[in-house]
């Protein structure tokens, strides 16, 4: 996210009517923004995010489809973005759906020149926290899964070898070392051996 006057956002912005859209470009360009993309549809968002690497993308509909919830999805797995939504759409169904499709901010109204600045700032520090979240979710289910394998691999090599578990322990950690691996290579060594036993 930029931090300083000198490093202007990138907007990518989804606009199905080109007067709006042209309006929005000036307030986007009012607020120190830059667009460096204006799309009529979400058709090609997720090449333009790949090309432009926006800070935010910025959909202005009046009735946004589900081809738009299905191509925020993607990029909400391909290529997480900070989306701020626009819409007319006030369907409580419809707004969980683009939270989970991965909207950052959604408004059900028109685009206000004051809300703007400060909502993209939002969206960009929400956005952050949420992919800091994941990530550290990722990071635990990782520790979890591979805490898993060590103990299986353990408890097979105690019951293969008839030792305990600070020698099972040790004799993994000396295979480790010995074929510069890792404690968990190895465990998963030991599990494509001895569980098919």
């Amino acid at each position: 996210m930029p931090n300083s006057s000198n490093h202007s956002v990138r907007v990518i912005l989804v606009d199905d009517h080109p007067q709006r859209a042209a309006m929005v470009e000036q307030i986007m360009k009012v607020c120190d923004f830059d667009v460096v993309s204006t799309l009529s549809c979400a058709s090609g968002l997720l090449f333009k995010i790949q090309e432009h690497k926006p800070h935010v993308v910025m959909i202005d509909m009046d009735s946004p489809g589900r081809d738009i919830l299905e191509s925020l999805s993607l990029i909400s797995q391909h290529n997480p973005t900070p989306v701020v939504m626009f819409s007319n759409e006030e369907d409580p169904e419809f707004i969980c759906e683009a939270i989970n499709a991965g909207v950052s901010a959604y408004m059900v109204e028109a685009i206000n020149p004051e809300k703007v600045k400060p909502l993209i700032h939002v969206a960009l520090a929400q956005f952050e926290m949420y992919q800091a979240l994941r990530l550290q979710l990722s990071s635990t289910q990782q520790e979890l899964n591979d805490k898993n394998i060590l103990d299986k691999a353990k408890r097979l090599l105690m019951k293969h070898q008839k030792i305990s578990e600070p020698e099972a322990h040790k004799n993994m950690r000396t295979l480790a070392m010995n074929n510069s691996q890792t404690l968990i290579d190895v465990a998963k060594n030991v599990l494509a051996i001895l569980d098919k036993e």
